[in-house]
């Protein structure tokens, strides 16, 4: 079998490959279209962040088996494409996550000390002793936004360095942060606090431009700040003005919302209290060999053996389970993500009930599939359906399965229950047929809808005109609806709407809705989307 290797990788990983008897083909720096010609031949293809697996990529690759990401961001690959032509994704989440920090730290103590600056002047022929007076780090309050994996390796080392930390993550349980010596905070009082705060958050819809220009004002005049985590979680618009009108006292930044990032698109590059490196987060050459030896290894053993490690869009189940239990698999991912951004605060619990039929099956990657889609809107690649049951473990949350032979209208449910800071969530959900994934139930509401896509989700009294006046307002807005399902509480006059769309709710638009007459209560949602047909 034959395993393309499209982008750089460490000579470690094509020795591995080659041993393990796969003919191993190195072609960096191919265009897209010299890639489509030589795809087809190749049942391995492993890359890093220049290659675009797209839809018309993975077309062409008649006998691609698995694709390799050494290293863990796949915004370069069409996973839902891939996920259609049978293509398993596989990345290496944890083979970076210890540089990843340990440069958020080198960044925090050179902008500390003028370490940039300072060399810059010396190579000018200039010895300016007095133009960079440095700070300490002993003492001083560090602050993190994010405690995942890599934000708690970046607390570990501040607190090495006798730093107090402190961070923000909604996510997280308080009693999993205080074990590590940690306080949990609001997003603008660890700004108050906080004499550095260092990024270690995902780009998400809820991260997009999380720090912007108030979080600036809140933060004091000589703190200074560190992004090493994804372009675009910063407004880079309104840290310049911070930087600029010196609110706060430096910066430092890998990444950007443009890359690559020169001065032309970058004021920031202009500024000298702003320093900066070209995302180079994982570049070390232990983080380099970690990710390359963990990918061979993974694409070698599935490729051999059937073996499916950190694998993103397949659960690691053989043939036959899949075929039995994969639409529920499908059903309980949507459905951990519906969870996810229904919750507020951290979850704390999780009871999984399997009933009818569905009892007597292999559940424990439906389980699985649940924790995974859970996760998906907070760390996106970061998670797989290996480390989901981890993540779950490192934060504190209780998983609880059991299961019944009694299901109330249908042969198989899914049930859900989800107990987090401000209260629970139940959902229900079974599968139409062979494998149409259905939500029936949302609390105390029974409906039938598909949970996937652009979702809106509104809580009204169940009066005439709601909507219509809803369709109105999304009309005038250019949403198009796609599907709509009414749920109704049997005991009350109140309904919810699940309205598909074919765009994602903006927050400008849902403002409008929550203004209409006689509806109390809507959320944007961003599912997975699904095709009936598919299989």
């Amino acid at each position: 079998m034959k395993v393309l290797v499209s982008d750089n990788l460490s000579p470690l990983g094509v020795d591995i490959l080659t041993r393990a008897g796969f003919q191993v083909d190195v072609k960096t720096g191919l265009s897209p279209a010299e890639l489509i010609d030589i795809i087809g031949s190749y049942e391995g293809l492993v890359i890093r962040s220049a290659t675009r697996v797209t839809a018309e990529l993975l077309a062409a690759a008649k006998r691609l088996k698995v694709v390799g990401r050494a290293g863990i961001g796949l915004d370069n690959v069409d996973i839902g494409a891939a996920s259609e032509k049978g293509v398993v994704v596989m990345n290496t989440p944890d083979g970076n996550a210890t540089t990843a920090a340990e440069h958020a730290i080198a960044m925090m103590m050179a902008l500390s000390r003028n370490i940039p600056q300072a060399t810059v002047s010396m190579k000018a022929g200039r010895w300016e002793k007095k133009n960079f007076m440095g700070r300490e780090l002993t003492g001083k309050v560090f602050g993190v936004i994010g405690f995942g994996r890599i934000g708690s390796i970046a607390v570990n080392r501040a607190q090495g360095l006798k730093m107090k930390a402190i961070a923000y993550d909604p996510h997280m349980p308080q009693e999993i942060a205080e074990k590590s010596g940690v306080e949990l905070t609001t997003l603008a009082e660890l700004a108050r606090q906080a004499d550095y705060i260092s990024v270690h958050v995902p780009l998400t819809k809820e991260t997009k431009h999380l720090v912007s220009t108030e979080f600036f004002k809140n933060m004091k005049s000589d703190a200074m700040f560190i992004d090493c985590a994804r372009g675009g979680v910063c407004d880079e618009d309104a840290l310049y003005q911070a930087l600029k009108e010196g609110e706060i006292a430096g910066a430092a930044m890998d990444v950007f919302s443009q890359e690559p990032t020169t001065l032309e698109n970058c004021p920031l590059l202009a500024l000298d209290n702003f320093i900066c490196t070209p995302h180079l987060g994982a570049s070390t050459s232990e983080a380099q060999e970690n990710v390359a030896v963990a990918i061979a290894r993974q694409i070698g053993d599935y490729l051999k053996n059937g073996t499916v490690t950190n694998a993103v869009n397949v659960p690691s189940v053989s043939a036959e389970v899949l075929a039995k239990t994969g639409p529920y698999i499908t059903l309980a991912e949507m459905l951990g993500a519906m969870h996810m951004q229904l919750a507020r605060g951290g979850v704390r619990e999780i009871a999984v009930e399997y009933g009818g039929g569905l009892a007597e099956m292999d559940t424990g990657p439906i389980t699985v599939a649940f924790l995974k889609g859970l996760f998906t809107p907070i760390i996106k690649d970061a998670v797989n359906y290996v480390n989901a049951p981890i993540i779950a473990r490192e934060r504190g949350i209780k998983v609880i399965e059991s299961r019944t032979n009694r299901t109330d209208d249908f042969i198989n449910t899914l049930t859900v229950k989800v107990l987090a800071d401000d209260g629970e969530n139940v959902l229900v959900g079974t599968v139409f047929g062979k494998n149409e994934p259905r939500l029936v139930r949302l609390n105390t509401f029974r409906l039938e809808a598909l949970p996937a896509g652009p979702m809106l989700l509104v809580f009204n009294n169940d009066v005439p005109g709601v909507i219509g006046a809803l369709g109105t307002e999304l009309g005038r807005a250019g949403v198009n609806i796609s599907r709509m399902t009414v749920g109704r509480e049997e005991t009350s006059n109140q309904n919810i709407i699940f309205l598909g769309t074919d765009s994602v709710i903006t927050d400008e638009v849902l403002n409008k809705v929550r203004g209409l007459a006689n509806i109390y209560g809507a959320q944007a949602l961003e599912l997975s989307r699904y095709d009936i047909g598919q299989s």
